[in-house]
């Protein structure tokens, strides 16, 4: 049993702007410590930025409005926390408390997965969808039941009929579809508007790709300023996620469809 939402669901939609304003600090500084959090939804984004590098705030507003379209900002920037900020000062360390799990990839997730990206490139507006066994939702906006029954015969389509979706409909937060990103493996931090060096990123994505190199599931723990996870120096473990965000295509890219892309 599984569910995915696609990139303009309303929390995609805050989870695509924090990443957005991560890039934008990974363009301005090398190493940045940012931490973002977006609600947005009926006409206005509300965004605090927990930040070591200021982000101009009209490019702020220009990337909330290419994301979302015309709306409201509503933006708040303070300094990280300095005693945060001593913890890595000569050496990059564990960046938060947590526990981890990596979870193998399922085929109904690639299969949901796949569905997922098919109704979206044909329509482009606000989709969820689940897959349990045999049985296929979609509830898909600005698309006629008709069609969709066409593209997916048997489906469950749009239970209460056509709907339009999008912000005006719903309120969108950030991290509140971890599910739909990350399948089995959702832990209880977050993975979206944040920098490399908290473990809520670096290390959820770790630990993700050594299960699916295992193929086996994969937990581990870590405390703020540990300078190992897994036994593994935590540069190491922070080179590894840059480098798989990096091939992604950066970080609202990664927020787009999460892990399970």
């Amino acid at each position: 049993m599984f569910e995915k939402v696609n990139p303009m669901h309303p929390d995609k939609l805050a989870d695509r702007i924090a990443g957005a304003l991560v890039d934008i600090a990974y363009a301005i500084q090398e190493n940045p410590r940012i931490a973002v959090e977006v609600l947005l939804g009926h006409g206005i984004c509300h965004i605090i930025a927990e930040t070591s590098v200021h982000l101009p705030s009209m490019e702020v507003i220009r990337t909330v409005e290419r994301i979302a379209g015309d709306i409201s900002v509503d933006y708040l920037e303070v300094p990280q926390d300095a005693h945060l900020s001593d913890n890595q000062k000569r050496e990059f360390r564990c960046g938060d408390n947590g526990i981890f799990r990596g979870m193998p990839v399922t085929d109904e997730q690639r299969k949901l997965t796949k569905t997922a990206r098919e109704l979206f490139s044909a329509f482009l507006s606000d989709g969820k969808y689940v897959l349990d066994g045999d049985r296929l939702i979609i509830c898909q906006s600005n698309a006629s039941t008709r069609d969709l029954r066409a593209m997916f015969p048997g489906a469950d389509v749009n239970p209460l009929g056509n709907w339009t979706g999008g912000s005006d409909v719903d309120s969108g937060a950030t991290n509140r579809k971890l599910g739909s990103d990350m399948g089995d493996s959702v832990t209880g931090g977050g993975l979206h508007g944040k920098d490399l060096s908290k473990a809520d990123v670096s290390v959820n994505i770790y630990a993700w790709l050594k299960a699916q190199t295992t193929g086996r599931p994969v937990e581990m723990c870590c405390a703020i300023g540990d300078e190992k996870v897994d036994g593994v120096p935590y540069e190491d473990i922070m080179l590894t996620a840059k480098m798989y965000v990096k091939q992604i295509g950066g970080f609202e890219a990664f927020a787009e469809w999460g892990l399970i892309r």
